[in-house]
């Protein structure tokens, strides 16, 4: 359960319990992916549309039954247009 199954953008929908009702709105989009909990169940940091804050919940606190997995292309998520996000001979630094 370590390996993160979602990342950051992804919008994913909480499942139903005493605090959440069937009814609430329960989808909310991922902000950040934190370090594995104690027993190694990845964890995330998520931010629902309606409000100004973030919580924190555990990869069990999605339903996976209504939340699509994303669509991971071949590449990684650190290139745009096929080119690497950063580009070393462009960075410059102070002497």
């Amino acid at each position: 359960m370590g390996r993160n199954t979602y990342g950051i953008g992804d919008t994913v929908v909480l499942r139903a319990d005493l605090t959440r009702t069937a009814a609430a709105d329960r989808t909310c989009r991922i902000v950040a992916i934190l370090p594995s909990a104690e027993h190694g169940e990845a964890q995330y940091r998520v931010r629902f549309g309606t409000e100004n804050f973030e919580r924190r919940i555990l990869e069990h606190d999605i339903d996976p039954s209504e939340t699509a997995l994303p669509v991971r292309e071949g590449g990684s998520a650190a290139t745009v247009d096929g080119k690497p996000w950063l580009k070393p001979l462009s960075v410059r630094t102070g002497k």
